[in-house]
């Protein structure tokens, strides 16, 4: 059994970002990321994330921590090498995937999903799965930037229409284009 975390009190709204961790992106999902994280400060959101100072993750948590957010990685220990650890803004370190995906979802308000690959889609179909089952009613926005998601939207509509999910779950989710939407979704978005 793990030791609990000691995570240090915020009493804002906190956004989870999901995205990718990769250096081989377009550099367009970069900026945006940079972008993300910086909106996010200035809005006085803190930025939850997965630790990495690698890829979309890196860059969010730079232009978050350069505008002065707060920001809070969550980091599974085996993982400190390949994602090398963003270690100028609060991180914590955790044994599992288990218990970094459980700690995002309980420090957030919102999730915002950008580019990213199997992780992040990994991580967004459980919480939609679990909005989906009633366990939370959080926003749940991806940042589509260049049509990144149609294809996994695709997916799940055609899981709709094969009668496999309800139609209900088409507003488990919204999506939007550019970081300053997603930016306003999560803040007019009714956050429980």
């Amino acid at each position: 059994m793990s030791s609990p975390v000691t995570i240090q009190p915020f009493s804002g709204k906190s956004v989870c970002l999901f995205c990718g961790s990769s250096d081989l992106s377009d550099p367009a999902y970069t900026a945006a990321a940079r972008e993300f994280g910086e909106q996010t400060a200035r809005a006085g959101w803190r930025l939850v994330y997965g630790g990495g100072g690698v890829g979309l993750m890196g860059a969010s948590a730079r232009g978050a921590h350069a505008a002065g957010g707060r920001v809070l990685g969550v980091m599974p220990g085996f993982l400190r090498s390949r994602e090398r650890l963003f270690d100028e803004v609060e991180t914590v370190i955790v044994p599992s995937m288990h218990e970094r995906k459980t700690i995002m979802y309980d420090q957030s308000d919102a999730f915002v999903v950008a580019p990213g690959g199997v992780g992040t889609l990994e991580e967004v179909i459980e919480v939609l799965s679990w909005k989906r089952l009633d366990l939370h009613s959080k926003p749940v926005i991806f940042l589509n930037l260049n049509g990144f998601w149609e294809p996994l939207l695709a997916v799940m509509a055609h899981s709709i229409a094969e009668g496999m999910t309800p139609a209900s779950f088409r507003d488990a989710w919204t999506v939007c284009d550019t970081v300053e939407a997603a930016i306003a979704l999560m803040q007019t978005a009714d956050a429980v």
